[in-house]
């Protein structure tokens, strides 16, 4: 007979990996969209280059994983932590389909941590918080895409400074070849920061039922995380490609250097400090700070607005939907 633990963890294990690999489709556009758009690379080719940067990017480091295993619910004494990581896991999976079926740039982090963070309270009340972890990383998620708005902004203010007297036509060529090494840089930095939060989640489920006895992250973890991702990833999320890369503003590869280093910036700098950030909001901030630097009017705000709303109603619907579920789960199980 199959232990129901051992049973748990090879669900939680795939519903983690789906979510990975969800995860790769549904943002891979937010890393590659103002390359494509450009014309800097073609689609192929992007989602190609996009696929392989993640998964280096994803076997780079393990803090942010870490951060997810530890800082938002204790794992070592987490009431029914199998029910409470595959509600989590089923909402987060159910919330990033829904948002990729209507194009919408949603947060598949705001998705995950909302879900989690739903599903706990609900099978043990709010005292399953970790709130000194879990407050740090909401307040990553909210300050991020403020910081990469403004440092899209300046970084294209300067560009505007040095390249003034630039012969514009000449200016984007160059500024196009440049692109693909900032489209590859921010498909890197992607890996670090995303792929890392499934393996958090897989890590919690091996402590939860007693596989693993530390928050360090196994190697086989990383690895199959890092391949999920990286299969998401090559099959691309165009309807996403089309809001990001043109719905916000028109983008020409000056402008998309600059978008695309300022997210990386941003993205690689949380990655360091191991806090998860929302590359999606991260990648969206950064380009509409870049418009508002080119020319205000030239941001599509309706858009933005949409996405705004879209990002506000992730980790209450997200937590509500993970509350459902785990009410479901436990009534069969």
């Amino acid at each position: 007979m199959i232990d129901s633990f051992f049973l748990f963890t090879v669900i939680i294990v795939i519903l983690a990996l789906v979510f990975d690999f969800i995860n790769g489709f549904h943002d891979t556009a937010n890393a590659i969209a103002t390359a494509v758009s450009t014309k800097a690379l073609s689609p192929r080719i992007a989602i190609a280059m996009a696929a392989i940067m993640n998964f280096l990017g994803a076997l780079t480091f393990t803090g942010v994983a870490q951060t997810i295993t530890k800082d938002i619910v204790d794992p070592f004494t987490l009431d029914n932590g199998s029910l409470v990581l595959m509600a989590a896991l089923l909402s987060a999976i159910i919330w990033n389909l829904i948002t990729w079926y209507f194009g919408i740039p949603s947060s598949s982090s705001h998705a995950l941590i909302g879900s989690i963070a739903g599903a706990a309270i609900i099978s043990a009340g709010f005292q399953a918080l970790k709130y000194g972890g879990f407050l740090k990383i909401i307040e990553a998620l909210i300050l991020s895409p403020v910081i990469a708005f403004v440092v899209g902004y300046i970084i294209y203010s300067i560009f505007k400074i040095a390249f003034k007297n630039w012969n514009l036509p000449k200016t984007n060529k160059r500024f196009r070849y440049f692109q693909i090494f900032t489209a590859a840089l921010q498909s890197y930095t992607h890996g670090t920061n995303d792929a890392q939060k499934s393996m958090g989640i897989i890590t919690m489920a091996l402590i939860a039922n007693n596989f693993h006895t530390t928050d360090d992250i196994p190697f086989w973890v990383q690895l199959a995380c890092a391949t999920a991702m990286a299969l998401g990833t090559s099959i691309g999320g165009w309807k996403i490609i089309k809001t990001v890369g043109g719905k916000i503003m028109k983008i020409r590869p000056v402008n998309g250097v600059a978008a695309d280093l300022s997210s990386a910036l941003i993205i690689f700098g949380a990655t360091y400090i191991h806090l998860p950030v929302s590359t999606t909001h991260v990648i969206s901030s950064s380009i509409l700070g870049v418009g508002a630097s080119h020319r205000v009017r030239g941001v599509k705000w309706d858009t933005a607005k949409r996405m705004l709303i879209t990002w506000v109603i992730t980790l209450p619907i997200s937590a509500l939907l993970a509350a459902f579920i785990y009410f479901i789960l436990d009534l069969f199980a």
